[in-house]
């Protein structure tokens, strides 16, 4: 749903990056105007090429990026100089291809840390991919997956209050469409992300490319933008490795003639608000299809004294393996969620974020509920009923540590054998 925003286009195509994959591994998303961008990026101190060379473009373009090229199958990391020349190659082709400045194009990679870019392969097919481009965002998103079993897109749309009277036409040169986020919304919003493994908060492992038509400043949609991952991506985790090439970025294209959102107010909330949605969907998307995964786990925490509290120690539960085995094998260990909860760490030394006198855990699921744990101790329950309770796809981790506002949400998945298998054999 990457092209439902007014202007956007995609395309994906095979170029054999990797030795023996017959799959596509090259996409290329684009506006048709120009944009203003933000994005994140990893905290890994190891960085792909490509996170350096996007970084450097963003900055250097004043956040004015309308392209993004990437590449799955090789990450383009601890490559050296051979290794960003070929990131940089790779804009440069595609900048080349639509008549754009280098800086107008961001790169992503994503696959075996270590080997070098085949760049020739991608410039054999570069103007291939741009003859590709279309309204689809299907090839593109094939073209970025790895691991992954599913595909992962969404779409929103808002109308801000500014424009809750108007109801916008098709941009020029672009045909009028109907779209999941609603046809009458002002302004869509539309996604497509992989991530499967090698998923941690700070950033959770992905490419995430977001569009959107609003008219927006670059400042106010990196703000809009840092606010949405820090409750959605740096929520997630699967395994507790992060990688070396995570971004997520959004590009807004103005299309949607809505008055440009240049200082904060309800339209700028709004527009945040739908954001902060759409990637807390693709959250729950990539936490479904974690390596190996059969079960999808949504960690609440209320009653801490702030939201970062209740964040931190709700990752910390969705990223025990022990909590992640359990739910495995639907067995009601509820011992192991205290556990996790009381060696999460604050973010400064000082006072300790709950008291273990005050919790209480909820295990949930399409089947029912059922409350394990009161007041930190034992609360009598059916073992038989919470596991027919556990055994749903979805699962949901309730805990209340206090009386507190601070309120958030983590997402996580299982730990299964074919976390193991998968990642055995990665390099095969």
């Amino acid at each position: 749903m990457v092209c439902a925003p007014r202007g956007f286009k995609a395309a994906g195509l095979w170029t054999g990056i990797k030795a023996g994959a017959v799959k596509r591994d090259l996409a290329l998303i684009c506006s048709e105007r120009p944009c203003t961008a933000a994005a994140v990026f990893t905290t890994n101190r190891v960085k792909a090429a490509s996170i350096i060379v996007s970084r450097e473009h963003l900055e250097q373009s004043g956040g004015r990026v309308r392209a993004v090229i990437a590449n799955s199958g090789n990450a383009n990391a601890c490559t050296g100089a051979a290794g960003l020349a070929a990131a940089r190659r790779m804009a440069a082709l595609a900048a080349e291809q639509l008549g754009i400045d280098p800086k107008e194009v961001a790169v992503a990679s994503t696959g075996v840390i270590g080997v070098p870019l085949p760049i020739e392969k991608i410039e054999a097919r570069a103007a291939d991919l741009i003859a590709g481009l279309s309204l689809s965002h299907d090839n593109a998103l094939e073209a970025i997956m790895t691991t992954d079993t599913r595909k992962k897109t969404a779409a929103a749309g808002v109308t801000l209050p500014s424009m809750a009277s108007q109801k916008p036409g098709p941009a020029a040169g672009t045909p009028d469409r109907q779209t999941s986020a609603g046809p009458d919304a002002a302004i869509q919003m539309g996604a497509m992300a992989k991530g499967s493994g090698m998923i941690h908060p700070n950033m959770a492992t992905m490419i995430c490319i977001i569009t959107t038509d609003a008219a927006i400043t670059a400042p106010l949609l990196d703000r809009a933008l840092r606010r949405a991952v820090n409750r959605s991506f740096n929520r997630l985790t699967v395994d507790g490795d992060m990688s070396t090439n995570d971004i997520a970025l959004i590009m807004a294209n103005g299309a949607a003639g809505n008055a440009p959102i240049e200082s904060e107010g309800p339209d700028y909330e709004a527009f945040a608000a739908a954001l902060e949605g759409l990637c807390v969907n693709l959250t729950r998307q990539m936490a479904r299809d974690g390596e190996g995964a059969g079960r999808l786990l949504t960690v609440t925490v209320q009653g801490a004294a702030r939201e970062e509290d209740a964040a931190l120690l709700a990752r910390t539960v969705a990223g025990s393996n022990l909590v992640k085995a359990a739910c495995f094998g639907a067995d009601a260990n509820w011992g192991r969620v205290l556990c996790a909860l009381g060696y999460a760490k604050p973010g400064g030394a000082g006072d300790a974020l709950f008291e273990p006198e005050a919790v209480s855990v909820v295990f949930a699921s399409a089947a029912g509920a059922i409350q394990v744990c009161g007041n930190g101790e034992s609360f009598l329950f059916s073992e038989r009923e919470a596991k027919r309770i556990l055994m749903e796809e979805e699962i949901d981790i309730d805990v209340t540590v206090g009386t507190g506002p601070g309120r958030a949400q983590a997402w996580g998945c299982d730990l299964t054998y074919d976390y193991v298998r998968i990642n055995g054999d990665y390099r095969s």
